[in-house]
């Protein structure tokens, strides 16, 4: 088996925790260096770890680890990211890839230039969830996809989150945050997507923080809170999406799939398991599907394994190029919804390989 992969966690924030409930005790990875803007946070994660050392970016970069976890806000992702390729190390980013479409095609080429592996969240998509959905497709179980539609909708995260800044400036809002996971299920169960139309507004200025010792305080928005757009895949399926910070609730499934002989409806691609779904042409009622395809109770992390597993036979499940694809998505949604028409993008993908029901 050789020695354990060693990794490097930069950033330890709320989303850490559920990083390192997947890589602390697997015998595939160690991580061995944990590096913070806030030194005595770094040193309490690090604390929790057998072997880790509290260090700074720098001399974690320079170090011995194998691979980057880059857990940092989205507007320091390609920065990070970027330092890390440089050093030799391969890298494992947090969604989104970058904040802007062209930091991330300079990540994603300088990642292949290099030669060192490239992954990117969400990896939910990996679970039994969104690969059992696209196993029903592929088999034929709702005949050729026509259309999907995906839609999540909540009042905001600052109703629990102490330090929501960063989701109402650049990089943030509803589609930059939450939209990887909807349009990497959709390219998982649909493939890439062609073109978009998008639209989209805020319904206030301010935002004030719900709780944390910061509660009360008012936090400006800078970014559009409710985004909608119509995609075109390259088959030729029509995907419609909605996003919002605005709504409260909805009774939406998640995603749903309709084909010519029945529709699906999909988990919330934000988990990595729940219900698959399917009302056949013809039928009286929705069928759950028994799981028949992705990795059984996974959590956060299963993408990284991934690529520690794929090594250079093949590129990761949850790799740069579907990221960037993603990303691109997302952008040409939002450039459309300023100008007001429809956009051509320019990259494209292939879907990633299905992932066997694991044990």
């Amino acid at each position: 088996m050789g020695d354990p992969h060693r990794v490097g966690i930069v950033g330890t924030g709320f989303i850490s925790g559920a990083y390192l409930d997947t890589l602390r005790d697997h015998p595939a990875v160690r991580v061995t260096a944990v590096a913070d803007l806030d030194a005595s946070r770094a040193a309490e994660v690090a604390a929790g770890l057998p072997g880790a050392e509290a260090v700074d970016v720098e001399d974690l970069l320079g170090g011995d680890v194998d691979t980057v976890l880059n857990l940092t806000t989205p507007a320091a992702h390609a920065e990070l990211t970027l330092r890390a390729i440089d050093a030799g190390k391969n890298v494992y980013v947090e969604k989104p890839l970058a904040v802007t479409f062209p930091d991330g095609r300079e990540v994603v080429d300088r990642a292949a230039a290099a030669g060192v592996r490239l992954g990117c969240a969400p990896d939910t998509v990996l679970g039994t969830g969104t690969q059992t959905a696209r196993a029903a497709i592929d088999g034929g179980l709702i005949g050729h996809p026509i259309s999907a539609s995906a839609v999540m909708v909540t009042p905001g995260h600052e109703r629990w989150h102490p330090n929501p800044d960063f989701y109402y400036t650049a990089g943030g809002g509803p589609l930059l945050d939450m939209g990887p996971y909807y349009l990497t299920a959709l390219i998982h169960l649909l493939g890439p997507v062609r073109s978009v139309i998008g639209a989209a507004g805020r319904l206030r200025a301010e935002r004030v923080i719900g709780s944390g010792p910061r509660a009360g305080e008012r936090v400006p928005v800078e970014v559009d809170t409710h985004v909608s757009a119509v995609l075109e895949h390259a088959n030729g399926a029509l995907s419609t999406i909605t996003t919002s910070f605005d709504g409260v609730a909805t009774t939406a499934a998640p995603i749903e799939v309709h084909g010519e002989t029945g529709t699906l409806a999909v988990p919330d691609p934000n988990h990595f398991d729940g219900d698959t779904r399917l009302f056949p042409l013809g039928g009286t009622d929705w069928e759950v599907l028994a799981p028949s395809a992705g990795h059984r109770g996974a959590g956060r992390g299963i993408g990284l394994l991934d690529l520690v597993a794929a090594g250079d036979r093949r590129g990761p499940r949850a790799g740069g190029e579907l990221a960037l694809h993603v990303l691109e998505t997302m952008t040409a949604v939002l450039a459309s919804a300023g100008e007001g028409r429809r956009i051509e993008l320019t990259t494209t993908v292939e879907r990633p390989p299905p992932v066997p029901l694991t044990p």
